[in-house]
Parts: C-alpha cells; sequence; structure tokens
C-alpha cells in the first residue's frame, strides 16, 4: 500500500511502500516514553520502502531491551515522531508512526506487542467516558 505523510509543522514530508498486514500497536516502555503515552501504533514499511520528499529528519539512537541500536526519526523543529529504523543505511525497514501518516483510519492494527508492558487501565478503556470535544462542564 502506498502512504504518504509528514510532521505537524509541516516541514517534514515523505511518501512509503507499507505492509497493511503489518500494523501493531507497541506497549514497551520505550515507546511509552517516546511517544509520551500508553503505547504507540505503528505500521513496517517495504525495505528501503520511505521517501523523503520534503526536509531532513533528524535521528536519536537509543539502545533497545535487546541491546540493538535503533534510529528514533523525528522532525527537530515541531518534534513529531515519524520512524524507529535501524542504524545502518542499508535495506532499513521503518516502524512508521501511524500518527503521522495522512491514510492513519485505514490502518487497523492487527497485533500488539510488548503486552508486558501495558498500562493496567488500558483494558477498561471503553468504560471511560467519551466526548466529541473537551467537555463544557
Amino acid at each position: 500500500m502506498h502512504i504518504n505523510g509528514g510532521c505537524h509543522c509541516g516541514e517534514i514530508k515523505f511518501e512509503a511502500e507499507i505492509d497493511e498486514n503489518k500494523v501493531m500497536i507497541c506497549h514497551c516502555l520505550d515507546c511509552q516514553i517516546l511517544s509520551g503515552t500508553a503505547f504507540r501504533s505503528v505500521v513496517v514499511s517495504e525495505p528501503d520502502g520511505v521517501r523523503f520528499t520534503k526536509g531532513a529528519v533528524k535521528e536519536y539512537i537509543k539502545i533497545a531491551e535487546s541491546g540493538n541500536q535503533r534510529a528514533q526519526g523525528f522532525c527537530a523543529n515541531c518534534g513529531s515522531a515519524l520512524y524507529a529504523t535501524s542504524v545502518e543505511s542499508a535495506n532499513r525497514v521503518y516502524g512508521i508512526r501511524a500518527g503521522c501518516i495522512e491514510q492513519r483510519n485505514l490502518l487497523t492494527p492487527k497485533n500488539q506487542i510488548w503486552c508486558r508492558s501495558a498500562v493496567p487501565w488500558l483494558k477498561g478503556i471503553t468504560d471511560i467516558p467519551m466526548f466529541d470535544t473537551v467537555p463544557t462542564k
């Protein structure tokens, strides 16, 4: 599937080829901390399947629990998280952050990973009251 997206401020734009069957929710502690929320939704690209059409991505290298180095790509201006990938420059497979993809509503997660780190309140999220906007009272 062909997708496109970018960062919040518009300085970075990209196109990618992804497998829509490789959409997942990650509950690992790194995703919780780096996203500032309870989990992160990602879709896996084809090898070297991402092409940046505008701007330059900043990368932060972190060490995963496995000991592997992972490059975290983000916009240096607005801070939008865009992807995670290997540190090697060839045959990069990107875990593209679903929130920065224009077609995100078409990308239904098929798996959840690192569930041992999932926040316990997530199981009851459907019981929490919902509002279309911020409630006035």
